[in-house]
């Protein structure tokens, strides 16, 4: 195998720090061995035969105010989707009591804010309870937060707060300006202060190079803490967003990202996000070879397609996967 630069003590750890140059050189392996080095460092701290899956609702969809280039719910797109109200607190539980039903143990909720404000927070905080009463982890994505907002979330429950960083730093301004990296490592910092568990990843395919692909996943190990949760996204080109006609990426380079970040970042749930509708199941098996262990199970994922809960199910059985249970600490 192709000797690599890593921290000795990355064979039994997360490093506090990935530089570029030694994630630029799992990228820079070959295919094989990178698979093997990514489902050795899997086995070591995983079942690899279980995937956690979670269920993601749009409690409040459209009309957000920032400009990312690859959301359709932005107010600065054309592209059909219309501003709606936060939903009804029951409607809300209906929905997790249907996805605890389908399998999913975490459930995540989504709200197109920049930031909530007060009055906002007290609905998803009600939300946040009862999700957790029918005993299933919780997890919210709101826009940025302030420390007491956090502490206000964890108070109610909550388990997982998403927040991604998207790209690497150097590419970020590509893709958003109305709010700057620094935002986001704030608001994670908040988060991961508060005491809720960081889920927090990228979108891959948005036409940024393999040194942007590099730089975020350094970034995300070397955070003061990795991610628990690390959401690995493919772009899905919606028609009206800047980034609709984006040239298709290699898929062997988004399984790298993937395997990438199992190695980098080895305690952390590797999740196969949005895209999976356009993937094949040999992309997606491939994507759990390489250290993926975290689905979104359901027919819609905020505003997108996502496969169907039975095709998953198959894919399952087809590859001898079964369904993590929820941590019940």
């Amino acid at each position: 195998m192709t000797a690599i630069p890593v921290p000795a003590e990355a064979a039994a750890t997360a490093p506090r720090f990935w530089s570029r140059d030694e994630v630029a050189a799992l990228f820079a392996l070959p295919f094989p061995d990178l698979i093997f080095r990514a489902q050795t460092v899997h086995r070591r701290h995983f079942d690899p035969c279980a995937v956690q899956v979670s269920t993601l609702l749009s409690i409040k969809t459209g009309g957000c105010p920032e400009d990312c280039a690859y959301c359709p719910q932005s107010l600065h797109y054309e592209t059909g989707i219309a501003a709606g109200k936060l939903m009804a607190l029951d409607e809300v539980l209906s929905a997790a009591r249907a996805a605890k039903a389908n399998g999913a143990s975490r459930f995540c909720m989504g709200a197109a804010w920049r930031a909530p404000n007060d009055r906002d927070l007290d609905r998803v905080c009600a939300m946040v309870a009862g999700v957790k009463a029918l005993g299933l982890e919780s997890c919210a994505t709101l826009g940025m937060l302030s420390a007491v907002q956090a502490a206000r979330l964890k108070e109610a429950g909550l388990d997982y707060y998403n927040h991604n960083l998207d790209t690497s730093p150097e590419f970020y301004g590509e893709i958003i300006t109305t709010r700057d990296y620094r935002d986001r490592l704030d608001t994670l910092g908040h988060v991961r202060d508060a005491g809720i568990h960081v889920c927090c990843g990228g979108i891959i395919g948005m036409g940024e190079s393999r040194e942007d692909r590099i730089g975020l996943i350094a970034a995300l190990a070397s955070l003061p803490e990795p991610p628990e949760s690390v959401p690995i996204n493919f772009l899905v080109q919606v028609e009206g967003t800047p980034l609709a006609g984006t040239g298709r990426l290699d898929p062997f380079e988004f399984v790298r990202t993937v395997a990438a970040a199992r190695i980098a970042m080895p305690r952390s749930v590797v999740r196969l996000s949005a895209g999976r509708e356009e993937m094949s199941d040999e992309l997606q098996a491939l994507c759990f070879l390489a250290g993926a262990n975290s689905i979104f199970a359901g027919d819609r994922l905020l505003t997108t397609a996502n496969p169907a809960v039975e095709h998953d199910r198959a894919l399952f059985r087809r590859l001898g996967l079964v369904a993590m249970e929820a941590d019940r600490e």
